[in-house]
């Protein structure tokens, strides 16, 4: 009897649940409604086009149906770890990530830190303001920018340096590879330091203002206000934007070193999306380009888990 009482009140408590989980349904039709155009989207540009991800496991030829090709498996994989062109890309695109990325955390983190410090709220507009702008112009617009502050002809780097006596002629900056890296790093710096602080600034309203009130009491300065409450506050929005990051490690900025690469920079200025545009739209070997674009993506995938995974044996802040 008791078994029976049992299965009948686990199947009402299920009924129960599943009439639950409609009525909160219908209750939300409104915003289901709302949501599937943005599904649709993603299904139709984020998943349908994974079927082209087939093509790096055959010889492909554009003129066959799917049923003529020629399946090869992992032949363009093994070329693509042959070919010194890609380990070259491959390096060039961690480098110009790591530096860029780098760079971004400690300059957004440090504005921010300046910007919550300042009192006088006129002026912590109009930096915020300034440093954020630079964030919606395109890459393109950028590239310009920077191309032209760096001309030897009439650069204004090259005029002011020039006028202060620092250098005695004009520095060929884009055609020297040691200085390529650092120029993709620090115009990211001033395009996206602003936009990055924003983050930020918002977990630093989350701090319980009386910390800094019993640290104020205690004799604490600024500096160890900031040592030992502001950036412990922020910690968990640092490792999250951290793990996120890890997901990106293969995505160098695409527009700069396209634009800005020349002969004599070349080596240090492909990266992989160069690499999967050359392969794919100059010399139409589309099998090894999406090789090329599965290995990239794959690592990006590896790294984000293997860091959320990290920073859950931490014991820190995770995505999941």
């Amino acid at each position: 009897m008791k078994s029976k009482n049992k299965t009948v009140g686990g199947k009402e408590t299920e009924l129960a649940l599943r009439k639950s989980f409609w009525n909160r349904l219908s209750k939300q039709k409104t915003l289901i409604l709302m949501a599937v155009p943005f599904v649709l989207y993603v299904i139709l540009f984020k998943y349908v086009p994974l079927w082209g991800w087939t093509m790096a496991f055959q010889d492909y030829k554009p003129a066959k149906s799917f049923s003529q090709q020629e399946w090869v498996g992992l032949k363009w994989f093994i070329t693509l770890f042959k070919d010194k062109e890609f380990l070259l890309s491959l390096r060039n695109t961690v480098c110009m990530s790591l530096i860029s990325t780098a760079l971004g955390y400690i300059t957004a983190i440090l504005l921010a830190i300046f910007l919550n410090e300042v009192r006088i709220i006129a002026i912590k507009r109009f930096v915020q303001t300034v440093s954020y702008l630079p964030h919606f112009l395109s890459w393109v617009i950028v590239t310009s920018l920077v191309a032209n502050v760096l001309s030897v002809e009439d650069g204004i780097l090259n005029n002011i340096l020039l006028g202060l006596g620092i250098i005695k002629e004009p520095i060929l900056w884009l055609a020297v590879p040691k200085y390529f890296w650092n120029i993709i790093g620090w115009t990211y710096v001033w395009k996206e330091v602003g936009w990055n602080t924003i983050v930020y600034l918002g977990a630093m309203t989350a701090i319980d203002p009386c910390l800094y009130e019993a640290a104020q009491i205690d004799g604490c300065g600024r500096l160890r206000k900031i040592w030992h409450i502001t950036l412990p506050g922020i910690k968990p929005t640092i490792i999250i934007m951290m793990i996120m990051s890890a997901g990106h490690i293969l995505d160098a900025n695409f527009e700069m070193p396209f634009f800005l690469r020349n002969g004599m920079i070349e080596d240090v200025a492909s990266t992989i999306d160069i690499y999967v545009l050359k392969y794919g739209f100059k010399l139409f070997n589309f099998s090894l380009a999406t090789a090329a674009g599965i290995f990239k993506n794959a690592v990006n995938i590896i790294l984000l888990l293997l860091a959320n995974w990290v920073a859950k044996k931490s014991g820190e802040e995770r995505l999941i």
